[in-house]
C-alpha cells in the first residue's frame, strides 16, 4: 500500500509552485537559446541542441515538480525517472511534429499530442488512468497558451529580450498546468 509522508499541497500551492519554478527553469533554458543557440547548433548540431535543451528542462524542473509529490514511491530520484519519461515523451512528439509539419501547425500539433503523452505517462505512473483526459486537457491548454503567447512576444520584440520573455511566459503558464496536473493526479489516485 502506498502511503503519504506529507499532506498533498493545495491546488493553488501546486499551481503557484509550478508556475514560478518552471518559469525560472524555462528562463534558464531559453537564455541558452538567446545567447548560445548558434554555438550549440555549430557544436552539437540541431538534434544535439534540442536534446541538450530537453535534458536541461528535465534536470532543472524535476526538483520543482518533485517537491509537489507526496506519494512515497515517487520520491526523488524515482520521480526524476517518471518526470524524465513524461517530459521526454512530450518533447519528442513536439519535435517530430515541428520538424515534419512546420512552424505554426507543427507547434500546435506537437503541443496537443505531446501534452496527451505527458498526461498518459503521469497518469500511468501514479496509477490514475481515469484522470488522463482531464490531465491532457489541462496540460494542452496551459502548454498551448504559454507557448503561443510567448511566441507572440518573441516575434514582436528583438533578441535576446523576446526570447527571454518567451521562456518566462511559456514557463509560467505551462508550469502552472503541470503543477495543477500533479495535484490532480495524486488527488484522483486517493479518491
Amino acid at each position: 500500500m502506498l502511503t503519504e509522508s506529507k499532506p498533498l499541497p493545495s491546488l493553488s500551492k501546486s499551481i503557484v509552485t509550478g508556475a514560478i519554478g518552471f518559469g525560472l527553469v524555462s528562463l534558464c533554458v531559453f537564455a541558452t537559446v538567446a545567447f548560445a543557440e548558434r554555438w550549440m547548433y555549430q557544436n552539437l548540431g540541431l538534434t544535439g541542441s534540442y536534446i541538450a535543451w530537453i535534458v536541461l528542462f528535465i534536470l532543472l524542473s524535476g526538483a520543482v515538480f518533485g517537491s509537489l509529490v507526496v506519494v512515497d514511491r515517487w520520491r526523488l530520484p524515482k520521480f526524476y525517472l517518471l518526470w524524465a519519461v513524461a517530459f521526454f515523451a512530450y518533447a519528442a512528439i513536439w519535435m517530430i511534429a515541428y520538424f515534419s509539419i512546420g512552424r505554426t501547425k507543427g507547434e500546435a500539433v506537437g503541443s496537443l499530442v505531446g501534452s496527451i503523452f505527458m498526461a498518459l505517462v503521469l497518469a500511468a505512473g501514479f496509477r490514475s488512468l481515469r484522470s488522463t483526459v482531464k490531465l491532457s486537457a489541462l496540460l494542452f491548454v496551459s502548454n498551448f497558451l504559454g507557448y503561443f503567447l510567448g511566441a507572440a512576444l518573441f516575434d514582436s520584440l528583438s533578441e535576446p529580450t523576446g526570447m527571454l520573455l518567451f521562456g518566462v511566459v511559456y514557463g509560467l503558464l505551462f508550469g502552472a498546468g503541470i503543477g495543477a496536473a500533479l495535484q490532480i493526479v495524486q488527488r484522483t489516485k486517493n479518491l
